[in-house]
C-alpha cells in the first residue's frame, strides 16, 4: 500500500490486494514458529467441541498474512510503527481466502525526514466478510532512498 514517499500521500488513499487461501500447512508451521499449540488451532478434535465446531487459524497468523499481502516499497517504508484497535470479528478457517483492504486514515508528520501513515486494515474473507480489522502504522521517509546490492550497484 505504501509506496510513495511521505509528502505524496493523502489521506483516502486506499488499495485492495490480491487473495490468499489460508491452508493445513500455514497453521502447523504457524504452531512449530511459535510453539502455540493451542487446540483451537491444532487439534481437530477437541476444536469440534467448541464454538467454532473445526480449527481456526490463528489471529496473529491472519494479521501477518493479511499485512504482507500489501506492497510496501522498502525505499520509503523506514519501519513498522504499530498496530492499534486490533479486532477479530469472525473466525478464519483452513480454506478461507482472504484479501487486504487499506486505506490511509491519519498522516502525521515527524520531523523533516519522515511521518507516520495510519491506515485502516480489513482482511475480507471470500464471502465478503471482514474477517478482522485494526489501524497498521508504518514510518515513512520524505525521501526515497535506493536499495543497493553489495558491490554498490543499484538494485
Amino acid at each position: 500500500m505504501i509506496n510513495d514517499s511521505f509528502d505524496n500521500l493523502a489521506l483516502g488513499q486506499s488499495q485492495v490486494s490480491r487473495g490468499r487461501t489460508m491452508t493445513e500447512t500455514d497453521v502447523v508451521n504457524f504452531c512449530m514458529l511459535t510453539g502455540n499449540w493451542f487446540g483451537l488451532h491444532s487439534d481437530i478434535e477437541f476444536a469440534k467441541q467448541t464454538r467454532f465446531g473445526q480449527r481456526v487459524v490463528q489471529g496473529s497468523l491472519v494479521f501477518s498474512i493479511v499485512n504482507a499481502l500489501l506492497p510496501f516499497d522498502q525505499e520509503v517504508v523506514e519501519a513498522f510503527y504499530g498496530a492499534d484497535r486490533l479486532r477479530f470479528h469472525k473466525p478464519t478457517f483452513i480454506g478461507d481466502t482472504l484479501h487486504a483492504h487499506c486505506e490511509i486514515i491519519r498522516l502525521q508528520q515527524r520531523g523533516e525526514r519522515a511521518g507516520i501513515a495510519t491506515s485502516l486494515l480489513s482482511a475480507i474473507n471470500q464471502k465478503d466478510e471482514t474477517v478482522m480489522t485494526c489501524e497498521l502504522a508504518l514510518f515513512v521517509r520524505t525521501q526515497r532512498v535506493q536499495a543497493q546490492t553489495r558491490a554498490g550497484a543499484i538494485i
